[in-house]
């Protein structure tokens, strides 16, 4: 390699990263200070929400015992889908655990990062990528189905991701993906393992759950849902 091409190799390199800088901290700024609201009652508020007697009930049942009251939070703003595929592959005791290791050769979220984020659709790819194991995208669900397959999150041999607008649960955000560890039949509760560190597992009523996943996701137009894996 001669010193012309090394030097032009490397201002391709610097631009590059550079641009990679700044889109992540438009993604950033986004996010944080132009979040879309809504006019809801935070789901934070309610006293269902992280009480310790009900926390302590969902991590016994029979699902969330398998990810070993562990969760590894998103790196980043943009990362809470393959997050939330590496804990979900974390508690199958199978497939990459890792964001980077989920997220390699797939062709998705170049440096870790999910310019955009990830639809559901997206997901599911990166999953049948990483796993020989069914894949199924869930959208447009009556409440009737979706609570029915809230019940299903306590059988072992399944693993659901849930994909929610976050502002129809609290006020305030943007689309989110999460794991569901399991649901409270005698309270109507679904256990969401919520990635974002600023959150973490929390309790939430079905009903108010299907209403923040029955909406559309911004970036691909086309109902959010579940991703189940089984």
């Amino acid at each position: 390699m001669n010193r012309v091409f090394l030097r032009r190799l490397g201002k391709a390199l610097f631009a590059l990263l550079l641009t990679v800088v700044v889109l992540f901290a438009a993604l950033v700024v986004r996010v944080r200070f132009f979040s879309p609201r809504f006019d809801v009652t935070s789901i934070a508020t309610l006293p269902e929400y992280q009480d310790p007697a009900l926390l302590e009930r969902a991590w016994a049942l029979p699902v969330a015992k398998t990810f070993l009251h562990e969760l590894d939070f998103q790196p980043n703003g943009s990362a809470c889908g393959p997050t939330s595929v590496a804990n979900t592959f974390r508690s199958l005791g199978e497939g990459p655990v890792t964001l980077h290791s989920v997220l390699e050769g797939t062709g998705k979220c170049p440096f870790d990062i999910c310019f955009g984020g990830l639809s559901l659709d997206d997901l599911a790819s990166v999953v049948r990528a990483k796993s020989r194991r069914t894949v199924t995208v869930l959208s447009g669900l009556s409440l009737d189905e979706f609570r029915m397959h809230m019940r299903h999150t306590n059988d072992v041999d399944r693993r659901y991701l849930v994909n929610f607008q976050r502002g129809l649960l609290f006020g305030k955000g943007v689309g989110h993906h999460s794991p569901i560890a399991g649901y409270l039949a005698d309270r109507d509760l679904v256990f969401v393992l919520d990635v974002n560190p600023k959150f973490g597992p929390w309790l939430v009523s079905t009903e108010r759950l299907h209403r923040a996943v029955n909406s559309a996701d911004s970036s691909s137009g086309k109902a959010r849902g579940l991703l189940l894996i089984q």
